[in-house]
């Protein structure tokens, strides 16, 4: 009934380039593996397409403009539309004003948003079979008449019993 609650990790050993505290950049930002934001970004910033890149944006961090990535871990701030195809931690200090897209979402207290939030599922899969063609008729609550005036004890094809 109840399951434990599995543990999201990302994998840091991947980060690869940094925007140090002291620097700042304009222009948009392409990355490959991964990226640490302490300084201050002035431009877009995505991670190559078929690329699984890292963002993590630390406290001191500031981006104006749009990212986009595979993962993040988000504790700065974000002036523009965040999207994360795989994993986005935001963190007590992570400041976003813009939409959010996301498949999974770790929120931990302090984080403040001001856009929308949008869950991006993958599509369900078709179930095949009988159980997919079965409607599921449910009874009504008990002391309530069910179809046609029966009792709700009575559903259809029971024999009265």
């Amino acid at each position: 009934m109840f399951r434990r609650k599995r543990k999201h990790s990302i994998e840091v050993t991947r980060l690869e380039s940094l925007v140090a505290t002291s620097m700042a950049v304009t222009g948009d930002v392409e990355f490959s593996s991964g990226l640490r934001v302490d300084g201050r970004i002035n431009g877009n910033v995505s991670s190559t397409p078929d690329a699984k890149g890292l963002l993590v944006l630390s406290e001191h961090g500031v981006i104006n403009g749009s990212v986009r990535a595979w993962d993040a871990v988000i504790n700065g701030t974000i002036a523009g539309d965040l999207e994360v195809e795989h994993f986005l931690e935001l963190q007590p200090n992570a400041r976003v004003t813009g939409n959010i897209t996301y498949r999974q979402l770790q929120l931990e207290c302090g984080a403040a948003v001001e856009g929308r939030l949008v869950c991006s599922e993958l599509p369900a899969e078709p179930v095949a079979g009988p159980a997919a063609a079965t409607p599921v008729r449910l009874a009504p609550p008990a002391g309530l008449p069910g179809p046609a005036g029966l009792p709700a004890r009575y559903a259809p094809g029971d024999a009265g019993s």
